[in-house]
């Protein structure tokens, strides 16, 4: 199975199950790695779903992260992050976590992309949520 094409499927229960297989698998080893810059193309998808999911993989490659592809693609991915909806922007957040984890070093980086965010944009009833969401990663920083 193509896994990009995989996370591309129409069929969201099914990409989302093989995001959640992908990012297990992550965890557990750099084979995942030389998929990195599919990782990132998949920002540039029209579906926030897609978005997502390619935003999480490439935070998931963060402890295999030998040749500094998220700090290269940083900006892509706050590009993805602010123009995210609510709930994918909360997906992106967390994900920055597992980033922190592994390469501390971009914390001064990701601080200044969390700056950058226009909480304005979202509704009240979601907008708590993002904050807290923000204040969590800030506290990995």
């Amino acid at each position: 199975m193509d896994i990009i094409a995989g996370l591309k499927s129409k069929d969201n229960n099914e990409a989302y199950r093989l995001l959640l297989l992908l990012e297990q698998h992550s965890a557990e080893s750099s084979e995942l790695y030389g998929c990195f810059t599919d990782f990132i193309g998949l920002l540039k998808s029209k579906s926030s779903f897609v978005q997502v999911r390619g935003f999480r993989l490439a935070c998931a490659q963060a402890r295999w992260d030998t040749e500094k592809r998220l700090e290269q693609n940083l900006d892509a991915l706050f590009a993805a992050l602010y123009a995210a909806k609510p709930t994918a922007a909360r997906q992106c957040l967390a994900a920055l976590q597992n980033v922190l984890r592994w390469r501390p070093e971009l914390a001064g980086t990701i601080a200044a992309g969390l700056d950058g965010m226009d909480l304005d944009k979202y509704k009240d009833s979601m907008r708590p949520l993002i904050e807290k969401d923000m204040a969590e990663l800030r506290a990995c920083l």
